[in-house]
């Protein structure tokens, strides 16, 4: 068929049909009309409108925020910027020595106060919990920040995958956040205020094979948030996921940032800075979760704009078998050369 008369077919559809060709460009320009509003919402949330100020929760007015795996990367940079924003701190982590250098840091950088509480979340029994519940009762905490998070040590299917690592991944990914916000919510829905941010992944977002136990933990922590927001909304508490693709730490183990994998610093800035706000994730499907730094939010977005979620597993599953590939063959070189 030519040009002439594709032309034609579509005057006569015209003609004939006008309802028809109303009610379909009608349905275009919805389509069209509502992406481009989509688009502008995320652009402006991600990168113009200002979250919700920390002074909501708390902030230079005597309360606490606590920080999970808080001496190194992420965690650690939240608990500097708490500090600096004029919260006072309780740090946990299982490095004791570590915990003390982080506390006596924030204490004479920010002059706030700052306490620790060791706490291996791999092995934490009812005692561990509990006390930590009690070293959180009577201080007014405002934030909770559930940081604390392991991966596995190479990507590898699950039959390949050592038992002790999967329910480490589980106690550290899911019972700690269960346990710890389970301590701390009591007190934030009796004050009437607070904020738990839940430190989440791509993983969550997009199934990951051969880091299988590693994605469903955090695809938990997506659905956990959903849940749990609705249910405190009506005691002002703000419950958000925070969903994340790469980062410069131990965890990703990368060391060298880019324009997709910044350094916790700005990293954490954009978190605390958008707090309230969906950012990338604004029409993901997800409630309550923000993908608050630049380029993840684009990042973010743009997957849920393609809506081919079996492409990018298949896409990662090709990246996983090449990274575990390389992985062994480092293993392999190292073992020759000892």
């Amino acid at each position: 068929m030519d040009v002439s008369q594709v032309k034609a077919t579509v005057l006569s559809l015209v003609r004939e049909q006008p309802y028809v060709v109303g009610l379909l460009l009608a349905l275009g320009s919805v389509s069209v009309l509502r992406v481009v509003y989509q688009t502008l919402s995320v652009l402006l949330q991600t990168f113009v409108l200002p979250g919700y100020s920390l002074k909501r929760y708390g902030a230079k007015k005597g309360a606490w925020a606590v920080v999970t795996g808080a001496t190194d990367g992420i965690g650690k940079e939240f608990a500097f910027q708490l500090a600096k924003a004029g919260f006072n701190i309780l740090v946990v982590a299982r490095n004791k020595e570590l915990l003390a250098q982080t506390a006596s840091e924030i204490e004479s950088k920010y002059k706030v106060s700052a306490a620790t509480y060791s706490i291996d979340f791999a092995k934490a029994d009812e005692a561990a919990y509990d006390a930590f519940g009690a070293v959180c009762d009577g201080r007014d905490i405002g934030v909770l920040v559930n940081n604390v998070g392991k991966s596995h040590a190479m990507p590898a299917y699950l039959v390949d995958t050592p038992k002790d690592e999967i329910t480490d991944i589980v106690s550290i990914n899911v019972t700690a956040t269960l346990r710890v916000t389970y301590a701390i919510l009591p007190g934030m829905v009796q004050r009437k205020r607070g904020l738990i941010l839940n430190i989440g992944s791509f993983a969550g977002s997009v199934a990951s094979p051969m880091l299988a136990t590693y994605s469903g933990t955090k695809a938990f922590l997506s659905t956990f948030t959903s849940a749990l927001a609705e249910e405190v909304r009506k005691d002002n508490i703000t419950v958000e996921h925070v969903n994340t693709y790469f980062v410069v730490s131990k965890l990703s183990k990368i060391r060298k940032p880019s324009m997709l994998i910044p350094k916790p610093g700005p990293y954490v800035r954009s978190v605390l800075s958008k707090i309230g706000l969906a950012c990338g994730a604004a029409y993901s499907g997800r409630p309550n979760t923000s993908t608050p730094f630049w380029s993840h939010a684009l990042i973010d977005y743009a997957l849920t704009l393609a809506g081919l979620p079996s492409v990018f597993i298949r896409y990662t599953h090709g990246l996983h078998k090449s990274i575990r590939k390389r992985a062994l063959n480092k293993a392999a070189r190292e073992a020759k050369s000892q």
